[in-house]
């Protein structure tokens, strides 16, 4: 029962899922911590580190862990948690393969249309949307500890400020932030 709930699941945020990876991460919260409880805010932030750093897109690497975790988490190991992954990874996918084979030959035929248009001056505001709400929902106290604990809330902050300006105006590789980020970590709050 579960992987037919984490394919109708999935596949419900693989067509809704507007504005890439970033814009499916509250989505996915909502549906995964919030509604169904597969896992807890803590193993979800967890997820949302972890498919950050790994190579590919961070909504079907989270889709790839949610549904592993979520099937491990329901009690069951090797094989099966494996075909969760598969199971979240192929629903989150499916809608989008889906539409671009059915809209890709009328797209580039009515691109230049004034609906057409209408529909994507529509759906900018709502990416953004999504991704501020993406990035509202990753400033919680797993992220960013809190303010009872002073030392580490104050190197959270420090870190994110640290790596918001590294990357905006220094320009510093993300890649090298994270490596500087943890070791930052390491060494002030071990």
């Amino acid at each position: 029962m579960i992987f037919l709930q984490l394919f109708w699941t999935f596949f419900k945020i693989g067509l809704f899922g507007f504005g890439g990876g970033y814009g499916m991460l509250s989505l996915i919260q909502m549906e995964t911590v919030r509604n169904h409880a597969w896992l807890s805010s803590a193993e979800f932030t967890n997820i949302v580190a972890i498919s950050q750093m790994t190579p590919g897109p961070i909504g079907i690497n989270s889709a790839t862990y949610c549904g592993y975790t979520a099937v491990h988490n329901a009690g069951f190991d090797g094989f099966l948690a494996i075909l969760g992954s598969l199971t979240a990874t192929t629903a989150l996918v499916l809608p989008s393969f889906i539409l671009m084979i059915l809209i890709s030959k009328m797209f580039m035929k009515y691109m230049k249309t004034r609906a057409v248009q209408d529909v994507f001056t529509g759906l900018r505001p709502a990416v953004v949307g999504l991704l501020a709400a993406a990035t509202l929902l990753l400033c919680n106290g797993e992220n960013f500890s809190t303010p009872d604990n002073p030392w580490r809330f104050s190197i959270s902050i420090a870190l994110f400020v640290a790596t918001f300006v590294g990357t905006k105006w220094v320009k510093i590789n993300p890649i090298r932030m994270i490596c500087y980020a943890a070791l930052a970590g390491l060494l002030l709050l071990y």
